[in-house]
């Protein structure tokens, strides 16, 4: 599958009519929508509100919605004709961090964990953006369906924080259930001017995993430690061998990292404790060398063990982890090439890769296996600026990675993405690259 000639007219002529609403009236509700989506974040694997309204709205719009996919998850169908299957993605959860922003909206909710704390909740990575950009492309592909011929996958993504609600989503079958797509789109916002869009093709985002290691010893009085086996020992001679999984073992050409995040043991001076447990963090952008480097940490923590003479072997435990974020390079052309013709070469911008993460992939070729019953599916990702002029231009420095230094980024409680610019680019973007594929009354080749 190919995309169009995008540098017909015709193009052009589809895009704006698709997006005139726009400019019309109906930013001023998915202005609104996001700013309720924004007051009531919710969890990670909690999102039924956040779901709900994805679901009425995708209704709302004509589409054929299925819900409770992988948990809160959504999907919504639009069938216009022959042509091929577009998925557009966005994820919905929230995190569990205190919003510090002094918006007249910001989050004031709490809920309660997995764990049973109550944690305040933010949508300090702009989730609230993806879904209300999501839903505003939906609809406005609805309201145009004499522009273009296909079929619309329209995808309200839980637990995207937690790593698991895309491959929740395809175990619980997506694919089966409602459509497997020819071509997965999916955006993120970040702290780049609002307006701009940048793409990369090949790998973006790094894999990353998280892996506990839990040491076992024998614990005692600190006064005889010769009747003990000191965890604490075995886990400090482990923190310092994982240094050399990247120092010695990684060729210096990959990027690679490899480090721990927590160490946790002990309740006293005076005892030497039963038990040690290390969390590390694990990223790079190869899913050969990410599978390698976690080989190395389960070897590492049991040879470290055996030398003490631990009790039994650790319990190695990957809690977390998504594959590489690989842009298909022919199709993240082809959404360029959309998005060149839309908002030109000044507000296109190419972008390094990203040491963070996401569970997108599973949508494409990271989840190949059960979920799928051909090819993978080639995915593009890609981002969108949020933050406001005002603040990018009084931002210190001459480059764009000079000047984001200084601003509030993903995950931050000072993380606030100017609404209404944000929220205009980013559903251009969904439409104008959906349009790429959808085609006018032929297929043209898709």
């Amino acid at each position: 599958m190919t995309g169009q000639d995008l540098s017909e007219d015709s193009f052009a002529e589809r895009a704006r009519t698709v997006l005139a609403p726009l400019g019309a009236g109906y930013l001023d509700e998915i202005e609104q929508l996001y700013l309720d989506l924004h007051r009531h974040p919710e969890l990670s694997g909690q999102e039924e509100r956040t779901a709900g309204i994805a679901a009425d709205r995708l209704h709302a719009a004509g589409y054929e919605v299925t819900t409770g996919i992988g948990g809160h998850g959504v999907a919504g169908l639009l069938r216009n004709g022959e042509g091929p299957v577009v998925l557009l993605r966005a994820d919905m959860d929230a995190l569990p961090v205190r919003e510090a922003t002094g918006l007249a909206y910001a989050s004031t909710r709490e809920a309660v964990d997995g764990d049973g704390a109550t944690v305040p909740v933010a949508h300090a990575c702009g989730h609230d953006v993806h879904l209300g950009s999501l839903i505003a492309a939906a609809t406005l592909l609805a309201r145009a369906r004499h522009c273009w011929s296909g079929t619309v996958l329209a995808v309200a993504q839980p637990a995207e924080e937690t790593g698991d609600g895309a491959a929740a989503m395809l175990d619980d079958g997506l694919y089966a259930k409602v459509a497997k797509p020819d071509v997965a789109l999916a955006q993120h916002v970040v702290p780049l001017p609002a307006g701009v869009v940048g793409h990369r093709p090949g790998p973006m985002m790094a894999a990353s995993a998280v892996v506990r290691v839990r040491v076992h010893g024998r614990g005692g009085h600190s006064s005889a430690p010769q009747a003990t086996v000191d965890p604490v020992v075995i886990a400090a001679h482990i923190v310092t061998r994982l240094q050399t999984i990247v120092a010695r073992e990684t060729d210096p050409a990959d990027c690679a990292v490899v480090s721990v995040g927590y160490l946790h043991a002990g309740t006293k001076a005076n005892i030497i404790p039963e038990t040690a447990e290390l969390g590390i963090s694990v990223r790079c952008y190869d899913n050969a060398l990410q599978a390698r480097l976690l080989a190395s940490i389960e070897r590492i923590a049991a040879a470290e063990a055996a030398a003490s003479g631990a009790p039994r072997p650790p319990e190695v435990t990957v809690t977390e982890g998504v594959p590489v974020n690989d842009n298909s390079a022919e199709h993240t052309g082809t959404v360029r090439a959309a998005h060149l013709a839309h908002f030109g070469e000044g507000r296109v911008v190419p972008m390094p890769l990203l040491a963070a993460s996401e569970d997108f992939p599973y949508f494409g070729a990271a989840g190949a296996g059960p979920h799928y019953d051909g090819d993978a599916v080639p995915t593009v990702y890609w981002v969108v600026g949020g933050a406001s002029l005002d603040a990018w231009l009084a931002a210190p420095g001459d480059t764009p990675q000079e000047k984001v230094k200084s601003l509030p980024v993903n995950h931050s409680p000072q993380f606030a993405p100017d609404p209404r610019p944000t929220l205009h680019t980013a559903s251009e973007a969904l439409v104008t690259a959906a349009l790429a594929y959808l085609t006018g009354t032929t297929s043209q080749g898709l």
